[in-house]
């Protein structure tokens, strides 16, 4: 198992891994590997796109890299959550999701890690959440809305702490199945850059998440 240039990513031939911080535990189903007397976890990029991020290219040492707290809006059942958590083990993952139906995994998957703290609500509502979360290092977005961009930049506005960082999983065709991809990344980026946000990263995330383009900013 050999350290990646990501900051707690490691790799074994071509396929990732972070260190489990809940050894002998699955979260999704992925290949458990034992290196050295620890134990890791596979990081698939057809199931997380922040590991599909790093597969199709990401700047060292990830956006993560150093947070001590995250504002992660759409964490579904936990997949990527869960790594975030073996890559931030002494951070604080306050993580928004507003369907219940995915809300109940995620619920368990914080009661048996405790730097996460799951939050039933909708992103597109900050004020609702932002007194608990406080200013946070890293914001994280995976949501499927159409006004994706401008729901990050709220969030981005009212959470990030100075010199932080944010990722928008920007899905394309969940803001209009007729424009082109290439339209819609034009008008994302406008309105990340009308809120004093500037774009180091955009990447595509094919083939492993077909039609996802991820902007990686600062404010």
């Amino acid at each position: 198992m050999q350290p990646t240039g990501w900051a707690g990513v490691y790799r074994e031939g071509r396929d990732l891994y972070t260190a489990n911080s809940r050894p002998g535990e699955r979260v999704y189903g992925e290949t458990l590997r034992t290196a050295d007397g620890r134990e890791y976890r596979q990081w698939d990029p057809f199931r997380s796109k922040l590991a599909a991020l790093l597969v199709r290219g990401a700047r060292e040492p990830g956006p993560w890299a150093g947070a001590g707290s995250v504002l992660y809006l759409g964490g579904a059942h936990g997949t990527t959550v869960s790594h975030l958590s073996d890559l931030l083990p002494e951070a604080r993952l306050f993580v928004v999701e507003k369907s219940p139906t995915s809300f109940a995994p995620l619920l368990a998957l914080a009661r048996r890690r405790s730097n996460i703290y799951p939050i039933l609500d909708d992103a597109q509502l900050p004020e609702r959440y932002s007194a608990e979360v406080g200013a946070v290092d890293l914001v994280y977005q995976d949501v499927a809305q159409r006004n994706q961009a401008a729901i990050f930049a709220e969030n981005v506005r009212v959470a990030l702490a100075p010199g932080g960082r944010a990722v928008l999983m920007l899905k394309v065709r969940s803001v209009s199945q007729r424009r082109s991809a290439e339209a819609i990344v034009r008008e994302a980026r406008r309105t990340l850059e009308g809120a004093s946000l500037s774009i180091s990263e955009e990447i595509a995330l094919s083939p492993f998440a077909r039609e996802h383009v991820a902007l990686v900013v600062r404010r």
